[in-house]
């Protein structure tokens, strides 16, 4: 369960709707997870406890850790006892990373691994702890001083639990147990074109907050509206009645409002602030108080909104110029989790001339979304809705939708955000159109200042016409489509001949386009595998796009080769999708300069 929600500002259904609205989603969330409530909202701005660095691991591929107790980390006191493990003697592992890329053994390994972290606590008076993860892909146990705090599944997004009254004055034993297995139920499910990287790979830190705490919060200008400031404060275990304060310094704005009966408190006042844009990307210190507690944010306001086939920020037409990023880490390899990988991965991404990226297919790392918001580049975030779900299963909608509400959850107050993604590339079924229907009432109840969209891939034909008319367009307010003409089918020249059409009249994205070519080989305009190859289907798709009227971005793929195990030509290939534009080791390929003309081009006008 996470109870990060809060009610429309927009009145578009009453208020009583609205709550059970959000009623029934926080239950249809609350079987997926157990234990794991509240999430702490902006967990770098409070006290915490670093916890990362290096942990004692052991491999358990048959799963026999939980029947022999790893968890008690038991040491060997009398020489009859029988114990069959030893953290002390066991590999270690550094946190946050995953475990593929850092011992070679487990370059391929898809199973359970157990870490073991002693820290060193001393309590403070009036106050509650959390456990919080930034991710562990997929199924984390977690136990602290033997005793089991609870599960949670999803590999890119954040929980926590309360450990408030389980801590010791001194040494604390916390004990994981991650499961990276796929299975055909979960989110993403069995098939992924991306390594399925294992591990607690963001930071595990230690929470620290007053008794009754500021436990998220909403802060944004109200959808359509630059004058006013709209949202909300939630708090925990406050009184009815507790004043909550909003304060804007620079701006001197300053407002209070109450919290009701369920620790909620809403506001909409006026304010004249500058809006954040690529162009200028505006934070604005923001300090949020309550009681004895008091949370400080940078946060950017701007609107986003979708008028026929065009894109408005602020009000003004917008064209994204934007790459598709898949979270590795450039140079090193392995899951992406730092602030030296974002400015890397995001530099290139404005040196290309871009203004907006898209993360997929999961959501990224906070601190991604936070770089990518000082550096005034817009994001679209995904999540891991990818191919094909097992889509009458309500055990897969409550995983997809816990995941929705953890990414919401975490990043609702990030300016650079204007898009909630909630598929790529899922086939037309009555049966997917339900569950995804399902998941974007979900983006709509719980945030109506951004724009809802899906990476669609099947599209009907009408000669050279490719007409966009699947169902779930009427669902999104901005459609996308991937498309490879040139390189999974037809050739690179059916391109310039092709037309596209859509059955709706809003704005259209191309969400993913490209081929494969390992830096530095070189051949022909038509042998596939070589840069010329790839700058060629460059140059006849930027063609095809340029006689599209609805057309309102496009984000090829990819940004940089990452590691895939579907890929395994060798010599080409070697576990590794050649899509990038840039290599794993930032070498720019002959396409990168054919994009950033383009780029150079759109951004004149």
């Amino acid at each position: 369960m996470v109870s990060s929600y809060r009610e429309e500002t927009m009145p578009t259904t009453s208020f009583r709707s609205r709550v059970v609205l959000v009623a029934l989603v926080l239950l249809a969330v609350s079987a997926a997870t157990v234990a794991q409530t509240p999430l702490v909202a902006n967990v770098h701005a409070r006290n915490t406890t670093d916890l990362s660095g290096v942990w004692s691991t052991i491999i358990d591929a048959y799963h026999v850790g939980e029947r022999s107790r790893f968890y008690e980390d038991r040491k060997q006191t009398d020489p009859l006892e029988l114990i069959e493990y030893n953290f002390d003697k066991s590999p270690t592992l550094r946190v946050p990373g995953d475990w593929n890329s850092q011992r070679p053994e487990l370059y391929l390994y898809e199973g359970t691994l157990w870490y073991r972290r002693i820290f060193s606590y001393h309590s403070a008076a009036g106050k509650r702890q959390f456990v919080y993860f930034g991710a562990a892909n997929y199924h984390a146990t977690v136990y602290l001083n033997a005793q089991k705090l609870g599960e949670h599944s999803g590999g890119y997004t954040p929980f926590n639990f309360e450990v408030t009254g389980k801590l010791k004055d001194g040494d604390n034993l916390l004990v994981v147990e991650v499961d990276d297995r796929r299975s055909k139920d979960a989110i993403p499910a069995l098939n992924t074109d991306w390594w399925n990287y294992g591990g607690l790979t963001r930071e595990v830190s230690l929470v620290e907050v007053p008794a009754a705490f500021i436990e998220n919060y909403f802060i944004q200008f109200p959808k359509g509206s630059l004058n006013e400031i709209a949202g909300w404060v939630q708090l925990n275990s406050a009184a009815p009645g507790t004043e909550v304060t909003v304060e804007i310094p620079e701006a001197k704005l300053r407002q209070s409002a109450k919290a009701d009966e369920h620790g909620r408190a809403s506001f909409r006042f006026p304010a004249q602030l500058t809006p954040w844009s690529p162009d200028n990307p505006k934070l604005y210190d923001v300090r949020i108080s309550a009681g004895s507690d008091a949370v400080n944010d940078q946060i950017g306001f701007r609107t986003i909104e979708a008028r026929g086939t065009k894109l408005y920020l602020n009000g003004k037409p917008i064209f994204l110029r934007g790459i598709s990023i898949h979270e590795e880490a450039p140079y090193r390899g392995g899951r992406a989790f730092s602030s030296d990988d974002d400015k890397t991965l995001l530099g290139w991404a404005k040196d290309l001339g871009c203004n907006y990226v898209r993360l997929a297919h999961y959501p990224h790392h906070e601190s991604m979304v936070r770089e990518a918001e000082r550096m005034g580049i817009l994001v679209w975030s995904e999540i891991p809705v990818y191919w094909d779900i097992d889509w009458k299963n309500p055990e897969s909608l409550a995983a997809a939708r816990q995941q929705l509400h953890e990414e919401i959850s975490r990043d609702q107050n990030r300016a650079a955000i204007i898009l909630w993604s909630i598929a790529n590339e899922t086939p037309i079924d009555p049966a997917r159109l339900e569950f995804l229907k399902a998941l974007a009432s979900d983006v709509r109840a719980l945030d109506n200042t951004r724009l809802l969209t899906a990476a669609l891939n099947r599209t009907g034909r009408e000669g050279k016409t490719r007409l966009i008319d699947d169902p779930l367009g009427e669902v999104v307010d901005v459609l996308a489509i991937n498309e490879y003409i040139g390189w999974y089918e037809s050739r690179v020249e059916d391109a310039d001949a092709t037309e596209w059409k859509s059955s709706w009249e809003k704005p259209l994205l191309f969400s993913e386009f490209g081929g494969e070519a390992p830096y530095n080989r070189h051949g022909a305009t038509n042998e596939r595998w070589t840069e010329e190859y790839q700058a060629n289907l460059y140059r006849h798709q930027l063609t095809m796009l340029r006689k599209i009227p609805a057309l309102a971005g496009l984000s090829p793929w990819v940004l940089m080769d990452f590691h895939s195990p579907v890929r395994l030509l060798p010599g080409v290939q070697d576990m590794r999708n050649r899509k990038g534009l840039v290599s794993d080791q930032g070498q720019r390929k002959q396409a990168f300069y054919v994009l950033q003309e383009y780029y150079r081009e759109m951004g004149a006008h």
